[in-house]
């Protein structure tokens, strides 16, 4: 299989919002690489919520730019962008007033692995890690939760840009566990070419939330609606059901 690239593209090439034809808005999504949801190859920006968002666009028949940068400029663009899309945005009490919220997009279950051949670790509860390390994506959703049970950086938590750049600590010893989705363990595993038994799951962090679109505060309620809208859309005709099993086999 062909390895996916992880190119950031700096803050400065972020374009602004332009007024499309006929006065409609031109939206511009701003996303990480968290394969396969999101993330950047040769060809531009991939994946599932990528495609699922180009899908809602043309629904809703609105134009679409799309770019990919590390979550914490991703955050900062998507504030300084009046018709920005932030995903996929874990949907938390912590930020539930911050954004206008369209989805869901995919669930989302985080679980704490380590090497298959680190038999010596053992973890049923965060309370027994020890000495150990975590890595975990710097300003993530997961980092965040784990911050919360009193875990700290630098300490319990190694963090990263992205999860190919913990996983490759974690393969070279850097670390204990890693904190990643399910599915995005599979590929990222399938990217180095490993078996999945490479990684043996130690204990789930989190299976009660799920991933969104987040829009400014200030966007306009009746652009979150036409959103909610083309998607609700596309679930009920199919499209949605095919992009996921594309995916998420």
């Amino acid at each position: 299989m062909k390895r996916r690239s992880c190119l950031a593209l700096p803050a400065l090439l972020v374009a602004r919002p332009a007024v499309a034809s006929g006065g409609d808005i031109e939206l511009l999504g701003i996303t990480e690489n968290l394969p396969p949801l999101n993330y950047s190859d040769d060809t531009g920006a991939q994946g599932f919520s990528v495609e699922l968002l180009r899908l809602m666009a043309t629904q809703a028949g609105l134009k679409l730019t799309v770019q990919v940068m590390p979550w914490q400029r991703a955050m900062q663009a998507a504030e300084g962008s009046a018709h920005s899309v932030l995903f996929s945005l874990t949907r938390t009490p912590e930020r539930e007033g911050k954004f206008q919220w369209v989805g869901p997009i995919a669930q989302r279950r985080v679980l704490l692995y380590r090497l298959a051949s680190r038999t010596d670790l053992t973890l049923t509860q965060l309370s027994e890690l020890g000495t150990a390390r975590i890595g975990v994506v710097r300003d993530s959703a997961a980092d965040r939760q784990l911050q919360a049970a009193g875990l700290r950086p630098g300490l319990q938590l190694e963090q990263g840009l992205d999860d190919a750049a913990n996983l490759r600590k974690l393969l070279a010893g850097r670390m204990d566990y890693i904190a990643l989705l399910d599915w995005a363990a599979a590929w990222n595993l399938r990217q180095l070419q490993l078996p999945l038994t490479t990684l043996q799951p130690a204990m789930e962090q989190d299976a009660t939330h799920s991933y969104f679109y987040g829009l400014r505060l200030d966007a306009d309620p009746a652009l979150v609606r036409r959103l909610q809208a083309a998607l609700d859309t596309l679930r009920r005709d199919g499209r949605y059901e095919r992009l996921r099993q594309r995916y998420f086999r």
